[in-house]
């Protein structure tokens, strides 16, 4: 049984770093691992995760106070059912300063729910400065820097680089494009595809080891 019920929050300021797949590969993971997940989906651009996970993604908005209410209500629970958020960057300033104002951080010790902040890094001065700012806000061991070496070609800036990281490697631009089907599942490649020494195979596995190991430290460190 869980000791506690982590939330796991996908974010960026910026378009088009990988959030959504992301988003997919832990929601994937989590419902193979543990049966069950509740996946929120907060963009404006199509494809989301909504179209790639329909039976346990909900929509949801963060434009007024009766939507953030309601996505509040239904992430800050103790239920045993790990949460994870797809933030789109339009939402991402809102969010946040929601948080702020609710004191979530706090509220969600005192409800035994675990918040861990991905943050995907970019080098742009935009993705800096939104970093800084949860630097202020979220505790160090619930902050993780994302690294997406699709979009961040190199070294993260010093910054990101010092705190938790979470690498998340590219694949050739044709696996990209097969898995970015809305019809693609990556729990559904492994029990299908008996190679276990293909590139894709690897790279699910080796990301579901990572989610694995970052949910042990959630909850060692919320124990």
């Amino acid at each position: 049984m869980m000791s506690v019920t982590p939330v796991y929050i996908i974010c960026s300021p910026r378009p088009q770093v990988g959030k959504t797949l992301l988003a997919r590969l832990l929601s994937e993971f989590l419902l193979l691992k543990n049966g069950t997940v509740t996946s929120f989906d907060i963009n404006l651009k199509e494809p989301s995760l909504l179209d790639y996970l329909p039976r346990t993604t909900e929509t949801a908005d963060v434009i007024d106070t009766y939507g953030k209410m309601q996505l509040m209500d239904r992430v800050i629970v103790d239920d045993g059912v790990a949460k994870v958020i797809d933030l789109g960057y339009h939402a991402f300033d809102e969010f946040f300063k929601m948080c702020d104002e609710i004191g979530l951080m706090k509220e969600a010790l005192r409800r035994r729910v675990a918040p861990v902040i991905l943050f995907v890094g970019d080098t742009d001065r935009v993705s800096a400065r939104a970093y800084e700012m949860l630097q202020q806000q979220i505790l160090p061991n619930s902050l993780v820097v994302v690294d997406n070496e699709f979009v961040v070609r190199g070294e993260l800036p010093p910054a990101m680089a010092r705190g938790r990281r979470l690498a998340l490697r590219a694949l050739p631009v044709f696996l990209k494009t097969y898995i970015d089907r809305l019809n693609f599942s990556f729990t559904g490649y492994l029990r299908q595809e008996k190679d276990s020494s293909t590139e894709l195979h690897q790279w699910i596995r080796r990301n579901y080891t990572t989610f694995r190991d970052l949910e042990i430290s959630v909850m060692l460190q919320r124990s």
